[in-house]
């Protein structure tokens, strides 16, 4: 009976845009490396999400046969794999993607002794802290916190999806922005110049339109998130109604920060912020407006970037269940 040859720990990073996969050693070097495109079957849907994984998980097991002396072995052992992934926020959701993960090992015959699955947001803070207490607030196309402790406990708040929350995502803004329109074609809102910089991005001639686009086949939560940037544009130029959706925005934000840090028992302690994702990257007004909110809350945090991309949150987490930490 052939032996397999054994990996210390197998990594993926499987986020809405992009899936990361890495072999790594003990001394945290990585052995091989694979890429492919979204992992999260909310929005892909299971198989296509299963697929990306293959993918992804395919390329660094040929990359590992080529640089690790693997060239011979069909099949490889695993000590540790840790899958953070995108999409997993509920019990029916974990019943989804652990069902996917055991599907794509069993068919690329990978044996595992310990495996871990988590959501990608708790490696992406893990990776931007280096574990250290930390706080990470992320607005993008929606919106989540995660929190992590010095005792190591871990929480979470938002990221309900665009439905029922992502409360001062790019979704949330740009949805704003259409209710801001039509309420003032109403008279129930105040005028603004908002249709000015939406009404030509979305092709349309007149306020009106919206109506059909909203509820017609061109619209998306891509394309409504898209208006966030316009909301802003349109503060910029002093625009009453864009400035209150972005102080409503930057409350939203903050409201997932301080639960989280409340959560964590975090208010008197020493941390860090991490704001990421493209509103919060690309808004400075906005993003300032959230910084200002949570330091009259918790003085003692400081703000930072990322030090690490979020596949080393993943690896760090794979190694210290390897230690028995």
């Amino acid at each position: 009976m052939m032996v397999r040859p054994t990996v210390p720990l197998l990594a993926v990073d499987g986020g809405g845009t992009k899936c990361r996969v890495a072999f790594v050693d003990r001394e945290r070097n990585i052995l091989a490396n694979g890429r492919a495109g979204s992992c999260n079957y909310q929005g892909v849907g299971r198989e296509a999400a299963m697929s990306e994984l293959f993918r992804a998980i395919g390329a660094a097991l040929s990359a590992l046969k080529t640089t690790a002396g693997f060239a011979d072995a069909s099949a490889i052992h695993v000590e540790c794999a840790v899958f953070a992934l995108a999409g997993l926020d509920t019990a029916y959701d974990r019943e989804v993607v652990e069902a996917i993960v055991h599907e794509v090992l069993v068919r690329m015959d990978i044996t595992v002794n310990h495996l871990l699955i988590e959501n990608d947001g708790f490696a992406v803070l893990l990776g931007a802290t280096n574990g250290a207490p930390g706080v990470l607030v992320i607005a993008g196309t929606g919106s989540i916190a995660f929190g992590n402790n010095a005792e190591g406990v871990h929480a979470r708040a938002g990221g309900w999806g665009h439905r029922v929350g992502d409360e001062g995502s790019g979704y949330w803004i740009g949805k704003m922005a259409i209710t801001a329109i039509l309420h003032a074609v109403d008279g129930r809102g105040p005028a603004t110049s908002l249709p000015d910089w939406v009404l030509p991005h979305l092709g349309l001639s007149h306020p009106e339109e919206l109506f059909n686009w909203s509820y017609g086949e061109a619209y998306s939560v891509e394309k409504v998130g898209e208006l966030s940037r316009l909301v802003s544009m349109a503060a910029a130029a002093a625009d009453r109604v864009a400035e209150n959706i972005l102080k409503r925005a930057s409350d939203e934000l903050f409201a997932v920060a301080r639960a989280v840090i409340d959560r964590l028992g975090m208010k008197e302690q020493a941390f860090t912020i991490i704001l990421q994702g493209g509103v919060l990257q690309n808004d400075a007004h906005l993003r300032q407006m959230v910084m200002d909110k949570c330091r009259s809350y918790t003085p003692y945090a400081e703000f930072d970037t990322a030090k690490n991309e979020a596949i080393y949150g993943v690896i760090d987490m794979g190694l210290a269940h390897l230690q028995g930490k």
